[in-house]
């Protein structure tokens, strides 16, 4: 017996009912054979954490535009608190830590350069549409690996795809917006624990809000910090989900009516504020500058693809934009649209 289907086998005996064992993946688009030390869950994990577009998340946006500050977040500490939250609550019910994790460090890798500008200004000028959620998994089916993709399960890529709530429920009602295993689940309402608390932080930080602003009905229920109240939405999911025996992944109204508010308090008094939407408006500027210019010079970056793996000319840029991290999308602007010094020998 292999270590992994030594793995394989403590799973069978410690993991909820309800939990995805790695032996009972619903496999791979393409077939691979096992590996011997590592379970399917782990090597997909690790395939995240390896990918250049895991990478670029630490130059990726997520509320302030490429802040100056030490502290402020980043796409990638994003998804490294929702990981550890994730784990926490899968740990705390049984559920597959590893496809837990898998799913939390790979739900962002489509996110474009200045965070919901950049997704903003795509949906609006390419033909297709733009989701990071679904850029997310196009990142890991197909751009990664020049190419290739990461050829990761198929719950892990559904857990990435589905992860995405914007204003919407927390726990979706429709059976075809939910995660179909508990793990995509908990990564779900993880990345709403994680985003409404450190976007907060970050708000405070950068003194768009005061501390006296937030709502005292959101404070009294979550609690006047921030990891107080990370610990109380963490724990509220993860007492709440086993006393219906993880029947559904679910939140006590009084909290999850409390998260509601947090979010909308955000949404107005941060994410859509003057002081946020007027840097906004000058990245969305950059990523329409960039796209039309690629549309128009499609061989300056593309020369080197081969011709069988070449696509329509808009998703080709729109894949290329959205790849960018802020700092290369602000650098190459500078380069191509604004006049530059004559070195004099």
């Amino acid at each position: 017996m292999t270590i992994r289907e030594q793995t394989e086998e403590i799973e069978r005996k410690i993991l909820h009912p309800k939990a995805c064992p790695s032996a009972e993946s619903r496999g791979r688009m393409k077939r691979e054979k096992e590996g011997e030390i590592r379970t399917c869950f782990q090597r997909d994990r690790d395939r995240v954490i390896h990918s250049k577009a895991f990478r670029r998340l630490k130059h990726k946006t997520q509320v302030f535009l490429a802040p100056r500050g030490d502290h402020y977040r980043t796409r990638l500490t994003h998804v490294l608190e929702v990981s550890q939250i994730a784990r926490t609550i899968a740990r705390a019910l049984r559920l597959n830590e590893d496809l837990t994790e898998a799913i939390a460090l790979g739900h962002d890798l489509g996110h474009t350069p200045f965070g919901h500008a950049g997704e903003s200004v795509l949906r609006e000028i390419h033909p297709g549409g733009f989701d990071h959620y679904k850029q997310s998994l196009r990142v890991v089916d197909f751009l990664e690996r020049k190419g290739e993709g990461l050829n990761l399960t198929h719950e892990v890529r559904n857990g990435i795809v589905k992860h995405s709530k914007g204003k919407g429920l927390i726990i979706p009602d429709a059976p075809g917006e939910k995660a179909e295993t508990l793990e995509g689940l908990t990564v779900r309402v993880s990345d709403i624990i994680a985003y409404v608390n450190h976007d907060l932080d970050d708000a405070l930080r950068a003194e768009v809000i005061k501390r006296s602003d937030i709502p005292r009905n959101i404070m009294k229920v979550l609690g006047e910090n921030h990891s107080k109240r990370i610990d109380t939405m963490v724990k509220d999911v993860i007492y709440n989900s086993l006393r219906k025996d993880l029947e559904e992944l679910t939140m006590s109204e009084e909290v999850s009516t409390a998260t509601y508010r947090l979010r909308d308090f955000l949404y107005e008094r941060v994410y859509e504020s003057g002081k946020i939407m007027g840097e906004f408006i000058k990245a969305k500027k950059i990523l329409s500058d960039l796209y039309g210019y690629y549309l128009e010079h499609i061989e300056e970056v593309f020369r080197d693809i081969p011709a069988e793996k070449k696509l329509n000319r808009h998703r080709m840029v729109c894949d290329f934009v959205a790849g960018m991290t802020d700092r290369f999308a602000m650098a190459t602007y500078e380069r191509l649209f604004l006049p530059q010094q004559w070195t004099i020998v």
